[in-house]
């Protein structure tokens, strides 16, 4: 992480706990991440705090291109969000990253294994420092702990709503129980926790960080997991955003492009940092999203669909142009373009390692926020005349450059928010989730699908395998999503 990760690992001889990401372990029984790892002060349960961000943070592929224990933590979460939804494809139909926009994903599928371990990773280190939570000074104790439990709620939410069921694991276990690393466990019980842990980080964080845990990013995905659950809690929602609102702490930046580029910004809420150059704290991704000239190991990856481009035509304003770039056919993601690159130079040029990237990865901005005051006040419905939901709208519309007056809708209706979520969050992993909470995943995706010719679609595919090699571990406790 670029904050003061480094100082505090010098100043404790940080040696007891394989914490940073060179040494990144997967989460399976055979794993020495289960086992119990010895946090003696209050310092080093801080220490191992800053390991579970570095889980999220995961392994630049360019520092090892093994997939094996070297988890990518979110780093290939654009697979999973934006390629399996309408917006992005794979430049090449080559490789296990291209099935997932042809929905051909199996259960061997590396990266989908890479990510449900990286999210196990989170969890188990979060259950860690919980488990030692005592040696923590007094004055801190709260708050390390609403800190840990806020990174295991966020990691839980990922995965309910990419594999359905999965094991519920909080406390610290042996390798020998596998009971309670591999028996599934109903999302709705999952979403207990989330909402428990969430509800704590929200009582005991302020809102010092936005690269870590705080009150306003508890308040605004605990809003997302209100507006996710079956039972939806509108209202909730729409409190929690409201409050994120009132609190002053954020806004929209004046240019749309500075939310990208000039990071930790007032309208990030939560980021994870990633440090360019360094080969431990970089990130590898940015590189991938280019294609005609290629940075990256692959052909080019979250390449635009058409569709996506037709309504930035409509409704992308100012935003467009940042959004992403076109060089002959190909239609690239610029939002996270490696530092120091200069596209409107022949050939562009992309900084001095694009491999080794520093660009954040934005969990949870302002605008969100915005959008899902609007929605939480939508209630479900198909519209709404709602001034204050309007607002909300209009504040993100106006930032892209749309008039305050003339362009203001007397009703704001569910397709007008959906397609403004898409065009304002598009390649930030949210407009499959947006999908499945306005219940339109189904009839969108079964559309986009046909319209390329991929036969493979299917509604079941909303939800991805278990990875076989959990289940072949569990010795039979894990069970298959059906059908795979």
């Amino acid at each position: 992480m670029k904050y003061n990760k480094y100082i505090i690992l010098a100043a404790i001889g940080f040696t007891f706990y394989a914490c940073d990401t060179e040494e990144f372990l997967n989460p399976l029984p055979d794993s020495a991440v289960v086992a119990d790892a010895f946090f003696k002060n209050d310092a080093s349960l801080l220490a191992g705090i800053m390991g579970i961000y570095d889980a999220i943070q995961g392994v630049n592929d360019n520092t090892t291109s093994s997939l094996i224990n070297s988890n990518r933590g979110v780093q290939f979460e654009y697979l999973f969000t934006e390629h399996r939804s309408d917006n992005t494809k794979s430049a090449t139909l080559e490789g296990s990253k291209a099935d997932f926009h042809r929905y051909l994903v199996d259960p061997n599928n590396v990266q989908s294994e890479d990510y449900y371990q990286s999210m196990y990773e989170v969890i188990f280190r979060a259950n860690n420092v919980l488990n030692y939570i005592d040696v923590a000074n007094a004055s801190n104790k709260a708050k390390y702990s609403a800190e840990a439990k806020f990174l295991r709620a966020y990691a839980y939410f990922n995965l309910v709503r990419l594999f359905g069921d999965v094991p519920l694991v909080t406390e610290v276990v042996g390798a020998e129980d596998n009971e309670k690393l591999f028996t599934r466990v109903p999302v709705a019980q999952i979403y207990q926790l989330i909402e428990s842990d969430f509800k704590e980080a929200i009582s005991n964080l302020d809102n010092t960080y936005n690269s870590r845990a705080s009150k306003a990013a508890a308040q605004g995905l605990l809003a997302k997991v209100y507006l996710t659950q079956d039972n939806r809690n509108y209202a909730g929602a729409a409190q929690l955003c409201q409050d994120i609102i009132s609190s002053g702490k954020y806004g929209l930046q004046a240019n749309f492009s500075d939310v990208f580029y000039k990071e930790l910004n007032n309208e990030i809420i939560f980021a994870i940092q990633y440090i360019a150059g360094n080969t431990q704290e970089s990130q590898g991704f940015s590189a991938e999203f280019t294609s005609t000239f290629r940075q990256g190991k692959d052909d080019g990856l979250n390449i635009v669909n058409a569709n996506l481009i037709a309504d930035f035509v409509k409704y992308g304003g100012k935003r467009t142009s940042v959004s992403y770039v076109t060089f002959g056919t190909s239609n690239e993601v610029a939002k996270f373009l490696p530092e120091g690159s200069n596209i409107t130079t022949t050939p562009p040029t992309y900084g001095l390692n694009a491999r080794n990237a520093g660009n954040d990865w934005i969990i949870l901005r302002y605008a969100d926020v915005l959008l899902m005051h609007a929605e939480a006040i939508l209630a479900g419905g198909a519209e709404t005349t709602s001034s204050a939901a309007i607002d909300s709208y209009m504040k993100v519309r106006v930032r892209a450059g749309f008039n305050p007056v003339t362009d203001r809708p007397a009703v704001l209706s569910k397709s007008d928010l959906l397609v403004e979520r898409r065009v304002e969050l598009a390649f930030e992993n949210q407009r499959f989730y947006d999908l499945v909470r306005f219940g339109v995943a189904d009839a969108v995706l079964s559309a986009h699908a046909a319209s390329l010719g991929y036969g493979s679609y299917n509604p079941r595919k909303l939800l991805l395998p278990i990875p076989s090699r959990e289940i072949n571990l569990s010795k039979g406790i894990l069970t298959q999503n059906p059908g795979y």
